[in-house]
């Protein structure tokens, strides 16, 4: 319902101005809070998990972007209590195989496959680049372009 707030007349929640004074018609303040849709990501895990696990396994969880295979084996040692850095820890072995892909493909097939080994490297790099920045946030989100591939969930 809203109301002039001029002449403190109510009117139906279609008109848009007071049919007195042509003012500008609003909600009642107890009905200012309308109903929006919260945006969902649902690549977006970060809410699955705690804060004190995030804060405190962070450097572990950044170690699969930072130093592949090694930072792989160091995290899965080094924290594997924690479901936060496990999240990183798939996301980084995702990234790890499909570059191995990447490269097989890319040595069999000769000149068309090194361009695209050459193209796909650049881009995983870039997916790595945009995890850590996630990780550097506190946030789990799933790696882009990746996260379409089904292993690993």
């Amino acid at each position: 319902m809203k109301y002039c707030p001029n002449c403190r007349l109510s009117y139906d929640d279609n008109a848009m101005v007071c049919g007195r004074c042509g003012g500008q018609l609003t909600y009642y303040p107890d009905q200012q809070q309308q109903y929006q849709p919260q945006a969902y990501d649902p690549t977006d895990h970060t809410a699955e998990f705690d804060a004190k696990d995030i804060s405190e396994n962070k450097v572990f969880a950044m170690l699969p972007y930072i130093m592949s295979w090694i930072g792989i084996v160091i995290a899965l040692l080094a924290a594997q209590s924690s479901p936060y850095t496990m999240f990183h820890v798939r996301q980084g072995l995702k990234i790890s195989v499909v570059s191995i892909l990447v490269t097989v493909v890319g040595a069999i097939i000769p000149i068309i496959g090194w361009i695209a080994l050459g193209i796909c490297s650049v881009i995983l790099l870039v997916v790595q680049i945009i995890c850590f920045f996630s990780v550097c946030k506190g946030h789990a989100k799933e790696a882009p372009i990746i996260k379409s591939l089904g292993f690993l969930k």
